[in-house]
């Protein structure tokens, strides 16, 4: 599944990262802390490897 905004793919991309050991968990903040707790690392590499040309930095929540 792709990244909807930029906002998004960075917070999986902190997550992926905290799950990998390479940035102490402690560091995160709201929504990459919960996707790094509620995400397989398989779902955030997906996100996280999404393309950023021509995405919105962030989408309204309905």
């Amino acid at each position: 599944m792709p990244a909807k905004s930029q906002a998004q793919q960075k917070a999986a991309g902190a997550a992926l990262a905290a799950k990998r050991g390479e940035i102490k968990k402690s560091a995160l903040k709201g929504a990459s802390k919960s996707m790094e707790k509620s995400m397989t690392e398989k779902e955030l590499d997906e996100l996280a490897s999404t393309k950023r040309k021509g995405m919105p930095e962030h989408v309204a929540r309905h």
